[in-house]
């Protein structure tokens, strides 16, 4: 069973940055793709992004489109989201997620490993 790591989490300022990180146990491969997933007190889980794991195709909820970015390092078999621009509403626990296949990458009951969560709180 795959097993995957988060890092990075924390408090910081409103418009301030913070970088995630997530090891992945084994090297993903074939059609992998991997996603970071939040989820805000008395709030459903939402997806933030997700990459795929073979050639790096990236895609962003609305709400941290172009304040966000997902990249994989693919010798070190980690994924990182680093967020700029944070806001209040981006107070969550962030957990990242991994599926073997490339469909249906915004639902999260399809993903098949997750990590444990970190928390990230931004202060007004």
């Amino acid at each position: 069973q795959v097993q995957l790591v988060e890092s990075g989490g924390g408090l910081v300022q409103t418009g301030g940055s913070l970088t995630l990180s997530c090891e992945v146990s084994r090297r993903p491969f074939g059609d992998w793709a991997m996603a970071w997933f939040r989820q805000a007190p008395g709030k459903e889980r939402e997806i933030v992004a997700a990459i795929t794991w073979d050639v790096g195709v990236t895609s962003y909820a609305a709400p941290v489109k172009g304040r966000f970015t997902m990249s994989r390092d693919i010798a070190k078999n980690t994924v990182f989201l680093q967020m700029s621009g944070l806001k209040p509403e981006d107070t969550a626990v962030y957990y990242c997620a991994a599926k073997y296949t490339q469909h249906d990458l915004q639902n999260g009951a399809s993903y098949d490993a997750w990590g444990q969560g970190t928390q990230v709180t931004v202060s007004s």
